[in-house]
Formats: C-alpha cells, sequence, structure tokens
C-alpha cells in the first residue's frame, strides 16, 4: 500500500502529503478492514450464546460507517491539509470521533424504532462506549498513517540525493578519453569530432540535471544511450558490437533520468572494454501489458574487474521501487557467458 499519495510542486519536485489519500481504495480498505475486525473479536469475546444477527447487522454497521469516515476525509482533505504541523492528524481524529458519536446516535434510536433489541445498553454508554473504541483505533491507524508518511518521505529524500549524486558524478576516464577522441578526430574528421562534442555537451547536460522535472522520457532516455554509445563506438571501434532489438517502445512512457544510460556504460566498461576482442551489446524492449520490458545484454569476462559488473545497480533498484511500486522488477546475473540486467516497468504511477 502505498500512502500517503505523492504530490507535486509547482517546481516538479515530489512532496509527499501529510496525509494518507482517504479517497484511494487503499485507506478505506484499512478502515473497513479494521472495523470488521474489532466488530468479530467484539463478538467473538462474549460469554453469552452468539446471536449471528447481531453480528451480521453490526458489521453493515462498521461497513457503512467506515465509508461514510472515508468519504467525509476524502471531501474535507484539501483542508485539513492547510493545518501546521501535526494538526492535520487531530483534525482527521476529531472528524472520526464527531462520525462514530453521530452515527452510533442514530444508530441506537433506529433499534429502539424498529424495535430490533440488538443494542442492549443505553444511549449514553453506547455512544461512549463507542467513541472510546474508535478514540483508541483512530489513533493507533493514524500513527501507522503517520509513521509510513514518514518512512516514504526518508525514503525520497534517499531517492533523490542517490540521483543528485549519480548527476554529479561525471567519471573522469570517460571525459579523458572522450576528450582525447575528439582531439584526434579534429584534423581527420572534424564532422565526427563536431558530432562527439554535441553527444558529450547532451551527456553533460543530462548528468548535471538541468531539467525543470524528476521524470523524463523513455524516448529522451534512449535517445541519450545513443549519444553515449557514439562516443564509444568512435573509442573502441570495431571492439565495440551493437545490437538494437526495441520493438513497439513507447517514446512517451515516463522513465527517471539517467535510469538506462549508468546500465548501458557498465555494460561497455565492465563486459566489453576488459575483452581484448571486445563485445556485442544488446539492447532489447517490448510492451509489457501497460508497462515495458528492457534487457540490457553484454559479455561476461572470465575474470571481470574488481568493481563488479552490478555497480550501482542498488541505486536503479531503489529508484525503480520508489518510482515504480511493488510490481516493478530489476533482475541482473550472469546467464551463461553473458551478463544481463532485466528491467520491468508497469505503466501508470506507482
Amino acid at each position: 500500500m502505498r500512502e500517503p499519495t505523492p504530490r507535486r510542486s509547482p517546481r516538479g519536485r515530489t512532496e509527499h502529503s501529510p496525509l494518507p489519500d482517504f479517497c484511494r481504495l487503499p485507506a478505506l480498505f484499512a478502515l473497513l478492514v479494521v472495523g470488521a475486525l474489532t466488530v468479530t473479536m467484539m463478538w467473538l469475546a462474549r460469554d453469552d450464546p452468539r446471536d449471528w444477527s447481531a453480528y451480521s447487522v453490526g458489521m453493515l454497521f462498521v461497513t457503512l460507517l467506515g465509508m461514510v469516515v472515508a468519504v467525509t476525509l476524502c471531501m474535507l482533505r484539501p483542508w485539513l491539509q492547510r493545518l501546521p504541523g501535526h494538526l492535520p492528524y487531530v483534525g482527521v481524529w476529531l472528524l472520526i470521533l464527531l462520525l462514530v458519536l453521530v452515527a452510533s446516535a442514530v444508530a441506537h434510536w433506529f433499534d429502539g424504532a424498529l424495535q430490533m433489541h440488538l443494542v442492549r445498553s443505553s444511549l449514553p454508554v453506547f455512544v461512549r462506549d463507542n467513541v472510546l473504541i474508535a478514540a483508541l483505533l483512530g489513533a493507533a491507524m493514524l500513527r501507522y498513517f503517520y509513521v509510513l508518511a514518514q518512512w516514504q518521505a526518508r525514503l525520497a529524500a534517499v531517492t533523490r540525493a542517490q540521483v543528485e549524486a549519480l548527476q554529479a558524478r561525471i567519471r573522469p576516464h570517460f571525459l579523458f578519453n572522450s576528450m582525447n577522441t575528439v582531439a584526434a578526430l579534429i584534423r581527420v574528421d572534424p564532422d565526427a569530432a563536431e558530432r562527439t562534442v554535441e553527444d558529450l555537451s547532451e551527456l553533460f547536460r543530462a548528468a548535471l540535471g538541468q531539467h525543470d522535472t524528476d521524470d523524463g522520457t523513455l524516448g529522451e532516455e534512449l535517445a541519450l544511450v545513443e549519444r553515449y554509445l557514439a562516443i564509444e563506438q568512435l573509442r573502441l571501434g570495431a571492439r565495440l558490437r551493437l545490437r538494437r532489438d526495441l520493438h513497439d517502445l513507447p517514446a512517451d512512457f515516463p522513465l527517471p533520468r539517467l535510469l538506462l544510460q549508468p546500465l548501458v556504460e557498465n555494460a561497455v566498461r565492465h563486459g566489453v572494454q576488459p575483452l581484448r576482442e571486445g563485445g556485442e551489446v544488446i539492447l532489447r524492449g517490448q510492451r509489457d501489458g501497460g508497462g515495458v520490458r528492457i534487457e540490457i545484454i553484454n559479455p561476461l569476462p572470465a575474470t571481470p574487474p574488481a568493481a563488479g559488473n552490478g555497480h550501482g545497480l542498488h541505486s536503479v533498484r531503489q529508484r525503480v521501487a520508489y518510482r515504480y511500486g511493488p510490481l516493478a522488477k530489476v533482475q541482473a546475473g550472469a546467464q551463461g557467458d553473458r551478463f544481463v540486467v532485466l528491467l520491468q516497468l508497469p505503466g501508470g504511477s506507482a
């Protein structure tokens, strides 16, 4: 369950709401489950013979009450969020108590008017008990939502820090090699040197994070990958062989910036560069329902460098998990004489 729902600030950064989104199914489901469990436990704890009709009416009452609470909090959430500090949670807690108080009084009146005799206690006692139960359960649930919001805020901060560190990291050896390539091409092939400088500038622009939003698109990331590969192709020549197997990929699919390019760079650096004869890097991609499936494959040297081929994969996993949720998948490992990185990214927001 991913609550509370993140929202966008005017500058495009993701901010976490202090309250869960009661308009969405996870919050409603939590309210209904807690209410149902409470009714069941109270019914099982009774010493007298259990009355199934009373249990059914109690479940109906709690279900309707949970839906009323969820709808009310959904409608009032924009106003509650404007309160400072922890007051939004206090406001939600007080609203829950007020709704339970009113609903209990109405239910007691209906029980007497219809002469169902399901409520044996007096009106003050019935309302008092229900409000106390709601106060305890409401405080526990709101505490859970608060802790969850704090955890997600910390996760967002860590993710942003990782992205900023990744964007700020320009590998000196890559810059050095690229500039040497440009210097060598200036006299023999000025056009190629100019294209290399343009490709390098685009890589720098992406790495320095000169963008207004956190997300880019799959089309933009693939274009960045192509610019990187063009530079490496000039440097490695025939040692770097490329195969692209990309079918019907949605160019506008939202993708965190610099997600694929570091993986492709690792494939070249750790898979092709150590081999005297070079090797082949394979890029595969296709639609996968509403999402995409992408594979990056490179040869696996017999003696991989100490840094390993999984450099940066932990950061990629965290960024993917934060952006796309538990349905996303990042797998990496050796398959025979090749190293394969697989990304399965679902469509829509996490």
